[in-house]
């Protein structure tokens, strides 16, 4: 028996992507333990990642290419072999282009793996043949931009600075499900006496970690930040030469929104009541360094630009972004870090400058396109049948015959089963790859740790083996992932002048350094930014609906998205997919705990088990985690009740933006 003890990284969509230990008994994941010298993840791992194992060596794992034989959605397959897999996947590409030019063809992916080369394995090869563009913005590209219509370029400080703190904000993040290690440190902050405030649309299990409870209506958390604004003005809470020194339009700021938003407005329009406003901006104003923590739920509204520019805003009027542990903390942005166009080529595009489909419309783009239809779906490191808006159109598409669809995966998952070509794919213990973070600046570089499960490759090798197959000439194609990552490592950066090369070839995590500055075209914190179409920010209604129940769609403690629902012991810990409501709303409805209800609005209905929680808010549904069909109550899931909807700016998704009404199941 061989036992070794090997580092690896955590891959999936989380901020804090944890540098793991890994026992590997005769080529077996046997355990998985967090890295005790990681710089950021320190040693301790989320419930999901504990037992990773059960994941990597599931007996769901799909071991051998598959070929449907039954209809689209029954998941009814027979396994093939790879050379035949290959060969059918060009050949269907190959009629696409010939029936519809190559726009036909649209490939799907986004954060199933977060590493550089795994991830973004498939972009060279499509940019070679010419296949449609895909906007990979389902997650957060509205927070990005309105951090960045005030704060540029600027880098927010180090995580671990908000043990710094006096005063911490966490606004609109349930850290204890998606980030915590940020949650540890702010467990320091508190007990070197900094108060904590929760700020949030129900009462998530970070509640726990949180002095005090703020519940806003959904959607007016721009609205908020204008009240406290208005407030630390009346009360002269300001710190008058950080604003003349550092900041650029405030005044305009002060004299043409601010009086709009006195407390018995924002009360109204928040439901937060004046007396907790005044309690809330006096604390702020008072704190030697406040801290925000911003999660990404409130940007995944029609306002969720506005809103996070908003809030962004906010430290600005307190000074609060010159001092050690003062600030915002909306997430890392480590792209100057690498060269990423050594992996992604789009100088493979030639001059071509094909169509480009936002992934939030995929319902649309495959029931009713606009142009070229697509005639060929390849889905990889990601489930559009769960987590893509507007569920019943994305199925409807899927479900066409004319539809040639192939899906790269692990498991049998709700997109898989309507493929014609089901590809086995690797887990991250079986491949190389180079991760970096976005909720800290460490990087880390990560080797196969166990052989490929079965038949299992890559999305590397899977593209390679495919741009042979069809014929594709670039050299670029015959390299392996560790020449790309190496490639990727030879690119010089200031990013990477001075860190610790040989930790970093040991597997070791490693922090970038990251440029200081405040980096705005004025130089300045732009309150005012004249290249926005609103050069000031403001609240900006969500879009809403007509039924009377906000539907937030909330993170689990014990999934991922709609990753993990392979593990039996972790959808227990959810006890079934559950419908939150306060006790007042499910009276009014004659609703009891743990009866089946009907979620619907004019997308769909959903079947869920009742939870009467009165830490839900009267006028709020939540819905946590996106649950596989497999394991469903009824015949969709959640995402059959959100819109596809675009936000302000980004072409982001407004998951958060939907309202629904609830009724007894028949």
């Amino acid at each position: 028996m061989t036992v070794k003890l090997l580092r690896s990284v955590c891959p999936y969509d989380c901020p804090d992507t944890c540098g793991l230990l890994v026992e590997v008994v005769d080529g077996q994941a046997c355990s998985v333990q967090g890295d005790p010298e990681h710089p950021y993840s320190r040693g301790t791992l989320c419930a999901k990642m504990n037992a990773y194992p059960r994941t990597v060596h599931s007996s769901r794992r799909l071991t051998t290419p598959l070929l449907r034989r039954g209809a689209k959605g029954s998941g009814e397959f027979v396994a093939i072999d790879w050379a035949e897999a290959l060969g059918r996947v060009a050949d269907g590409f190959r009629q696409a282009i010939d029936r519809h030019g190559a726009e036909s063809i649209l490939p799907y992916s986004y954060a199933g793996t977060m590493g550089l080369v795994q991830r973004n394995a498939g972009h060279p090869f499509f940019h070679a043949l010419g296949a449609s563009l895909l906007d990979r913005t389902i997650c957060a590209p509205a927070k990005g931009l309105g951090w960045a219509a005030v704060m540029g370029g600027s880098h927010p400080p180090p995580p671990e600075s908000v043990q710094q703190s006096d005063l911490v904000l966490l606004w609109g993040i349930n850290a204890a499900a998606t980030s915590i290690h940020y949650l540890q440190d702010v467990k320091i902050a508190r007990q070197r006496g900094a108060k904590v405030w929760l700020i949030e649309t129900y009462q998530t299990p970070t509640a726990a970690a949180a002095d005090h409870i703020v519940l806003v209506r959904p959607g007016s958390d721009g609205a908020l930040a204008l009240g406290l604004m208005h407030l630390l003005l009346q009360e002269d809470l300001l710190d008058h030469d950080f604003l003349q020194r550092e900041v650029q339009g405030f005044a305009e700021l002060r004299d043409q929104v601010l009086p709009a938003y006195p407390p018995q407005r924002v009360s109204e329009l928040t439901g937060v009541s004046e007396a907790v406003l005044r309690q809330l901006a006096q604390a702020y104003g008072r704190a030697r360094a406040p801290m925000i923590r911003l999660g990404s739920g409130l940007s995944r509204y029609g306002n969720g630009a506005m809103t996070v520019r908003t809030i962004t805003a906010l430290p600005a009027l307190v000074g609060a972004y010159g001092r050690p542990g003062g600030g915002c903390f909306c997430a890392t942005s480590t792209g100057g870090a690498f060269e990423l166009q050594t992996v992604v080529r789009e100088d493979f595009l030639a001059g071509r400058t094909p169509r480009s489909i936002n992934m939030n419309c995929l319902g649309d783009a495959l029931t009713a396109p606009v142009g070229t239809p697509v005639s060929a779906l390849y889905v990889y490191h990601s489930n559009p049948a769960a987590v893509a808006p507007d569920q019943n159109r994305v199925l409807a598409g899927l479900a066409r015959e004319d539809l040639f669809s192939v899906v790269h995966e692990r498991f049998l998952t709700d997109t898989a089963r309507y493929a014609d070509l089901v590809l086995p794919a690797t887990s991250s213990l079986e491949h190389s790859d180079l991760y970096r973070a976005f909720g800290s600046y460490c990087i880390q570089r990560a080797e196969a740790v166990i052989p490929p499960v079965g038949e299992s490759k890559s999305n590397w090798e899977v593209f390679s083996l495919l741009a042979e197959e069809i014929g594709l000439q670039q050299p670029f194609f015959r390299q392996s992932a560790d020449d790309l990552i190496d490639g990727l490592l030879a690119a010089p950066s200031p990013w990477r002048q001075g860190i610790d090369l040989a930790a970093l070839a040991q597997g070791k995590g490693v922090e970038l350094r990251v440029p200081q500055g405040c980096l705005t075209p004025s130089g300045k914190i732009e309150l005012l930014n004249p290249r926005q179409p609103q050069p000031l920010p403001d609240f900006v209604p969500p879009h809403g609906g007509d039924e009377p129940l906000r539907l937030m769609t909330a993170p689990s403690l014990y999934a991922l998205n709609a990753s993990f629902y392979e593990r039996d012991e972790l959808r227990a810990a959810q006890e079934g997919m559950l419908l939150q409501l306060s006790p007042a709303e499910a009276a009014a409805r004659g609703l009891r705990d743990g009866e089946a209800v009907l979620a619907s609005n004019a997308l769909g209905e959903v079947l869920f088990k009742l939870r009467i929680n009165p830490g839900v808010p009267d006028g709020v549904a939540v819905a946590e985690g996106v649950w596989w069909l497999e394991f469903a109550p009824g015949a969709r899931g959640v995402n059959a009740l959100t819109s596809q909807r675009l936000t302000d700016q980004g072409g982001g998704s407004t998951f958060y933006d939907n309202t629904v009404e609830v009724r007894r199941a028949p």
